[in-house]
């Protein structure tokens, strides 16, 4: 009994949702789009490098993600579309302390349109078009981090 009672033992354990591009199947707001989506992942299997390609029907378009930061309190996530319009885009997902042992996730997509998609963008802005996506997506996730 004396043995146990010095014996010293650390352990973290960690489940990340947001930086595993494979578990974004689950709440990505655009699952479902095409149901015969080829999806490719690349890199490592979570974190920072890792890649996932899409290609689908014309609603679905065509692009890749890839994780470039990965910290406790923020994920960002470049976005490259080719279909229907080439534009780039990033992701930051932010994790804020909220009250008791809840965490607010904040989802920023950021960009620059060029071309046409500049052009629809005057007519329509990107906040209406997206908005809804990023809420639904959120709410997805909310679901999919709960044990």
């Amino acid at each position: 009994m004396g043995l146990a009672s010095t014996a010293v033992s650390s352990y973290l354990v960690e489940r990340r949702t947001v930086a595993d591009l494979h578990a974004w199947r689950g709440w990505l707001p655009w699952e479902g789009l095409d149901p015969d989506l080829h999806r490719e992942y690349s890199g490592p299997e979570r974190g920072l490098g890792a890649r996932y390609s899409w290609s689908g029907n014309r609603r679905a378009g065509r692009g890749t993600m890839e994780v470039v930061g990965d910290a406790a309190d923020q994920v960002d996530v470049a976005v490259t579309f080719e279909k229907p319009f080439r534009s780039t885009a990033t992701s930051t997902f932010l994790f804020v302390p909220a009250d008791g042992a809840r965490t607010e996730v904040v989802w920023r997509m950021t960009g620059e349109q060029r071309g046409i998609a500049a052009l629809l963008g005057r007519v329509v802005p990107m906040d209406r078009i997206l908005g809804g996506d990023l809420e639904k997506g959120l709410t997805r996730l909310g679901v999919a981090a709960r044990p």
